[in-house]
């Protein structure tokens, strides 16, 4: 029968017999002789590594009645680091048998870090082996998963061959740290650190818990003492098994959020820097890309695009940026978090570029409001019986088509150094004159601040014409200042041709024509390669006999069909 006694150990008491006591002790005694001689310093790495011992001591004894044993010592002084195997207990951890130790180093092994782990701990192994982050480690095996499908494989296997790093000899050789005791104790004054700011809600949590176990022991040996027995309640038990499983499912989940969290702001921020490189020509860094285009408020702002470029990409990139820390350490708890200068430093930036970003939207929606429009009249020397042919050419010097047709999208072309847009936002119609001559109105269309403003930018559209003898041809697409991208710009040309003349619509006009009026009502499409006899109030096709009577097979099909569906249904009611 050993003798027991009531220790004060970091702040918490513990029963310990007797030579579990002395071998504490000298344990702790043979420390501090090994330590230097600085009596502050020395006082305070002792007072570490006890509070050290007494968390270790504190996650073995469960029940407030255990008696700390020889055996539960020798556990504690394998984890903290053993210096001597001891010949026999009364000449153990003296100073002479220590020296070998303090100047005895060993190489760097691969373990399993079971302080910084995931899963397993084998990133972060791996990592304190090559000396680099654990998160890089981390993205390489989730890359090889994701990527070549054996990733996985490959942790298992690590995870099961290599051992975990426990004790602090095997922590440091995990390092490459000599073994010896100042390694020991920088070891274990850094892992005291990194929990010293729960110490003391751990510290109120256990001695919760001893004055709960010694209340629960005073309950049951009453009852002992009183005859009666109660059942261990295996329930509770469960429970607090159900619920580490859960924290464990939840700890899990929560690095998954985290892998998440960093590919998402990963994709986020490569997308913006290319697409800061790909979006159009960055002047800043003379930078051409034809892959996208500006967005609208780009093209007629008062700040220079590099610098809204530059907006767009701190409006967006610094949040994923902060997400992508986040995510860093969720996975793991050696990455950092920004400082409080870095978060103002970032927080500011992004205000300013959303003040940007907002002032120039603002701008863009007043450049945006009015619209207008400039008209020029110029006379035609086209009279009585005679023929109108209208054409419409392309330059394809400029911008090449391979098929002329109306569109309002707007492309960029430079022309003599100078970026401009280019469209085919024509529209062309044929009326008859009111007067006794012909002429031809086109109409400018822009937008602008305000209508005088609007109706400069139309004026500053460069469409052209020419007539030549008794054909005029149009330009099939107009210029205009690159700023006037969004402007929704187009052409409006109206020819005004004298009763009892001829017009012909060349094959060109074919997708230009804006529902031209005509007596038989032909489609605009179906009027090119025909003779228009301009009447007193439409136009009047002279060649288009076949055209006709098709129209009217259609429409006599049509009515026809009409009929016997009609007939059919009645016949149906009447059965």
């Amino acid at each position: 029968m050993n003798k027991t006694i009531n220790i004060n150990l970091g702040g918490f008491f513990f029963h310990i017999d007797e030579e579990a006591y002395q071998k504490l002790r000298r344990y702790l005694e043979s420390i501090s002789k090994s330590l230097s001689d600085d009596p502050q310093g020395k006082n305070e790495i002792i007072a570490d590594i006890e509070a050290r011992i007494s968390e270790l001591l504190s996650e073995k004894i469960t029940d407030a009645r255990q008696v700390v044993n020889e055996s539960d010592i020798d556990d504690i002084i394998k984890i903290m680091g053993q210096p001597e195997d001891y010949a026999e207990p009364e000449e153990s951890y003296n100073e002479s048998s220590y020296s070998y130790n303090r100047n005895s180093a060993s190489g760097k092994k691969l373990f399993r870090d079971g302080d910084d782990k995931f899963l397993g701990g084998v990133a972060s192994g791996i990592a304190h082996y090559f000396d680099i982050d654990t998160i890089w480690v981390r993205l390489g095996l989730l890359a090889l998963f994701f990527g070549a499908g054996f990733g996985f494989l490959i942790y298992i296997i690590l995870w099961v061959l290599l051992p975990e790093a426990k004790t602090t000899a095997e922590k440091l050789q995990m390092e490459g740290e000599p073994v010896n005791i100042d390694n020991i104790e920088k070891k274990i004054r850094k892992e005291f650190n990194n929990v010293s700011e729960n110490v003391s809600e751990f510290a109120n949590k256990a001695s919760e818990k001893i004055k709960d176990g010694a209340s629960e022991f005073s309950e049951k040996m009453n009852q002992t003492f009183s005859g009666k027995t109660k059942k261990n309640n295996g329930i509770q038990d469960l429970f607090e098994t159900l619920g580490k499983i859960i924290l464990a499912i939840f700890k899990v989940i929560g690095k998954f959020i985290g892998v998440i969290i960093i590919f998402v702001s990963a994709a986020v921020i490569l997308s913006l820097i290319i697409g800061g490189f790909s979006v159009g020509s960055l002047e800043w860094l003379n930078v051409d890309g034809q892959f996208l285009q500006y967005p609208p408020f780009f093209y007629d702002a008062a700040l220079p695009k590099w610098l809204l470029v530059l907006s767009v990409f701190l409006l967006i990139g610094i949040p994923f940026l902060i997400l992508f820390i986040l995510g860093l350490r969720i996975l793991s708890s050696s990455v950092r978090k920004l400082s409080r200068p870095a978060s103002l430093t970032l927080l500011g930036v992004w205000i300013l570029a959303l003040l940007a970003m907002i002032f120039t939207g603002l701008e863009y929606g007043t450049s945006y409001a009015n619209y207008g429009h400039s008209t020029k009249k110029n006379t035609l020397n086209i009279a009585k019986n005679d023929t109108l042919t209208i054409k419409m050419i392309n330059d394809d010097t400029i911008y090449y088509r391979h098929n002329l047709r109306r569109n309002s999208s707007q492309e960029e072309v430079e022309i003599d150094g100078k970026m401009m847009t280019y469209s085919n936002d024509i529209k062309v119609d044929v009326k008859r004159s009111a007067t006794d001559e012909s002429y031809v109105i086109i109409q400018r269309e822009s937008r602008g601040k305000n209508k005088s403003n609007a109706s400069k930018n139309a004026q500053n559209i460069k469409y052209k014409y020419e007539i030549i003898d008794n054909t005029i041809v149009l330009d099939a697409y107009f210029l205009s200042a690159y700023k006037n991208m969004w402007k929704d710009e187009e052409i409006n040309v109206t020819i005004y041709v004298v009763e009892n003349a001829i017009v012909y619509f060349d094959n060109s006009t074919k997708n230009f024509l804006d529902d031209v009026d005509n007596e038989t009502e032909i489609y605009d499409k179906e009027m090119v390669n025909h003779y228009f006899l301009v009447t007193e109030s439409t136009l009047k096709c002279t060649d288009c006999v076949a055209e006709i009577e098709e129209e009217k097979d259609v429409i006599e099909k049509k009515i026809n069909n009409k009929i016997d569906n009609s007939s059919d249904k009645r016949l149906e009611e009447t059965i």
